[in-house]
């Protein structure tokens, strides 16, 4: 089932998040913006994928356009692993961690779409998962930054709750923001997430300050996120550690699980290759002992394909959702939650293809179109 035609595209839609808008790699961040992947092959079908995202999304779809798609059109949409290899190799001198793996990830997911409806299955079926449970997976609020402010913390953590979250993440740097949201919320798990803030020296005297604190993890609290030896050396305090949005495949996160520095491993579906590599980075944590709770702060195939995975392929599933409320979204329902979890899709391959109408009000310019060459 030879590929013949991949298209990118971006949506655009406004959103809200409780509070002021914030700044996003130095530009305002208003609106949030999903990359789309469209794969379409010779006996008719389309695939969906997504590829990281936010605002590397101009660098990612230059790549995805220019050097990635012409790689895959023409290839048989069923040799996922054999496409894998040979793009991700072809690319390893632009980087192993950045637009040129973020662009392939968006193609390779639409890869287990096309093999999903092919097979007349869902996704979590084909990796190996039973029937997941009606009432959906547990799912944990992701709360934005609001730079500091502690009643914006405590109101959209007890918001939070209200909704039914029972797992709250902040994304802030000081512990008085911890204590706002526990106070706000004493029945729910709170997570805290520092982007890599923190030299480790600093680090470690930040988790001294908040060992006794009840955190379900502290996450990415080192920099730079390379830096396995230095994330180690927290351990001692006993908060559990993860990581794993900024690693560079399966051999990253080895380093890391060899280096003992992480009690719970990240893998992100949209920046790490698809989902044959999160698969990879899943046995790799099972051999090791540690947890894993994927990264997914999105609301496109990258988040739907994430739900698939952990339903089929993690014990204790907990699923990333941005605290955010957008305009519309094509996905909807499925990027919805409701009274703290997220559903399964179980039609076949991701379940969902994206409302057409909600595509056009919203694209930001034309999709790019990437065809096979016909023979001469």
């Amino acid at each position: 089932m030879l590929i013949t035609a991949i298209e990118s595209s971006v949506v655009s839609v406004p959103f809200s998040m409780g509070g002021p808008h914030p700044l996003f790699a130095g530009q305002p961040w208003d609106r949030l913006e999903i990359l789309l992947v469209r794969v379409e092959t010779e006996d008719g079908l389309v695939g969906w994928g997504e590829a990281f995202g936010h605002a590397a999304i101009p660098a990612t779809k230059a790549a995805l356009d220019t050097i990635v798609a012409p790689q895959v059109v023409g290839r048989d949409a069923r040799d996922i692993n054999a496409i894998t290899r040979q793009v991700l190799h072809g690319v390893h001198l632009l980087g192993r961690n950045g637009p040129f793996v973020y662009a392939f990830s968006g193609i390779e997911i639409a890869l287990w779409d096309l093999l999903g409806k092919r097979c007349g299955q869902p996704l979590w079926r084909l990796l190996g998962g039973s029937a997941p449970r009606a009432e959906g997976l547990n799912a944990y609020a992701s709360l934005l930054s609001y730079g500091g402010d502690l009643e914006l913390v405590a109101r959209n953590t007890a918001d939070a709750r209200a909704q039914g979250y029972r797992h709250i993440k902040l994304h802030e740097v000081t512990r008085d923001a911890v204590l706002a949201a526990k106070a706000a919320a004493p029945d729910a798990a709170i997570m805290l997430d520092v982007n890599c803030a923190w030299t480790p020296p600093v680090a470690r005297d930040m988790a001294a300050s908040l060992a006794q604190d009840g955190l379900t993890w502290l996450e990415e609290p080192v920099w730079p996120p390379e830096d396995s030896n230095g994330l180690a050396s927290l351990r001692r305090f006993g908060i559990p550690l993860t990581a794993g949005e900024n690693t560079a495949g399966v051999f990253g996160f080895r380093a890391l699980m060899e280096a003992g520095a992480i009690d719970i491993a990240q893998p992100s579906v949209t920046k790490i290759g698809g989902i044959g590599e999160v698969l990879q980075v899943i046995a790799v944590a099972r051999a090791h002992g540690v947890e894993v709770v994927p990264h997914c702060p999105y609301f496109g195939p990258g988040f739907v394909a994430t739900v698939h995975i952990a339903a089929a392929q993690v014990e204790r599933p907990l699923i990333e959702v941005l605290w955010l409320e957008m305009e519309a979204n094509p996905f909807d329902p499925w990027v919805r939650v409701r009274d703290g979890k997220v559903a399964v899709p179980a039609a076949p391959g991701l379940g969902c293809d994206p409302d057409p109408a909600i595509l056009r009000r919203y694209a930001k310019s034309e999709p790019t179109r990437i065809e096979a060459r016909r023979p001469a």
